[in-house]
């Protein structure tokens, strides 16, 4: 029997979740002109693009990791440590500029690495391996820094508060670098055998993939990306923090933009596309809430309701286009697999 299917049905995850963002752009701009303000202020879009950057960076390296059938909760340390590395080696001197993004971002590389063994070559799960390496950054962070610490550059600082137009400068790079994963996803064996090891591990280690390549691959990118972001929040804030990455909660809000993006928690299947998208939705929301002066705590639930919302659409999508597997009786599937009897003469 041949289902109908719906408009939600007909539609992919990123066509949803891009949907979702145009009724959150609309709402939006309903409710902040209810209140005398411009949602389409140049100054309002400023902001909402800003929001993306940072949440971007740290989305796009989870998405890789989660299509790889890992997670990453290390982030918002990672984020943090190179936050510090980077204002403390450039010491408000802008010939140590360079000196500090590469140090900064080596770093990450080799926590990402780290992550990448421990879950590819010790088998440990991804969410148990990342806590741990994450906990360890956490109390060296915690032990050896009690506030703000090192001062970044004027130039620097200039990478976090100008634009082209509305657009922040760091919102092309985050593009640039979601660019670059979408070609690495697409273009490459890497991204390739990322999906197929993510969809299933099993099968891709018989097929003659290397699994641990990609997985590692994935990690050392997503904690570079997350090194990327803390460079961000040190151009903002012109300082260093230590507690900069996990007062933004960017391990369960990132994980939360890669899901509401259609990316499924148990790998193979999910789209860079979908996690701006999702991103894009959360920095809404975030500077929605914030024009309307609601409180903080019900931005939360706000969140959350949209996340469960998202994810319940996804999982009926999937139960009503599965085919049946008993068809109905009578039905001409029923009546194809009944066997011919021939009466003898």
């Amino acid at each position: 029997m041949k289902q109908r299917t719906g408009f939600f049905q007909q539609l992919s995850s990123t066509q949803i979740v891009y949907l979702v963002a145009l009724v959150t752009l609309i709402l939006g701009a309903l409710l902040v002109n209810s209140i005398g303000r411009s949602f389409f202020s140049p100054g309002n879009i400023s902001s909402i693009l800003t929001g993306t950057s940072v949440l971007g960076f740290i989305a796009i390296g989870q998405t890789l990791v989660i299509l790889a059938g890992s997670l990453d909760l290390s982030v918002p340390y990672v984020t943090s440590l190179a936050s510090l590395i980077a204002a403390g080696v450039m010491a408000n001197n802008p010939n140590n500029v360079l000196s500090a993004v590469l140090l900064t971002l080596g770093t990450a590389a080799v926590i990402g690495l780290a992550n990448g063994l421990i879950v590819a070559r010790l088998n440990v799960h991804g969410f148990i391996a990342t806590l741990g390496v994450g906990l360890i950054i956490s109390g060296y962070l915690a032990t050896n820094f009690k506030g703000s610490f090192g001062q970044t550059p004027l130039a620097f600082r200039l990478v976090g508060a100008t634009g082209i137009g509305p657009v922040p400068i760091s919102t092309i790079i985050m593009l640039a670098c979601a660019g670059l994963a979408m070609l690495l996803l697409h273009r490459t064996r890497v991204g390739h055998h990322l999906y197929a090891v993510g969809g299933d591990v099993a099968v891709a280690r018989t097929s003659g993939i290397r699994v641990d390549v990609p997985v590692i691959t994935a990690h050392v990118i997503c904690s570079v990306l997350a090194g990327m972001a803390g460079l961000l929040l040190a151009s903002r804030l012109g300082v260093g923090s230590p507690t900069v990455g996990s007062q933004g909660g960017y391990d369960l809000l990132s994980i939360a933009a890669v899901v509401l993006g259609g990316t499924l928690l148990s790998g193979g299947k999910g789209t860079i596309t979908g996690t701006l998208g999702g991103v894009l939705i959360f920095a809404m929301l975030d500077n929605i809430m914030s024009v309307m002066q609601v409180n903080p705590f019900l931005k939360d639930v706000v969140r959350g309701v949209v996340i469960v919302a998202a994810v319940a659409i996804y999982a009926r999508r999937r139960i009503v286009t599965r085919p049946e597997r008993f068809p109905a009786k009578g039905s001409a599937e029923t009546r194809a697999a009944q066997p011919v009897t021939v009466e003898g003469p």
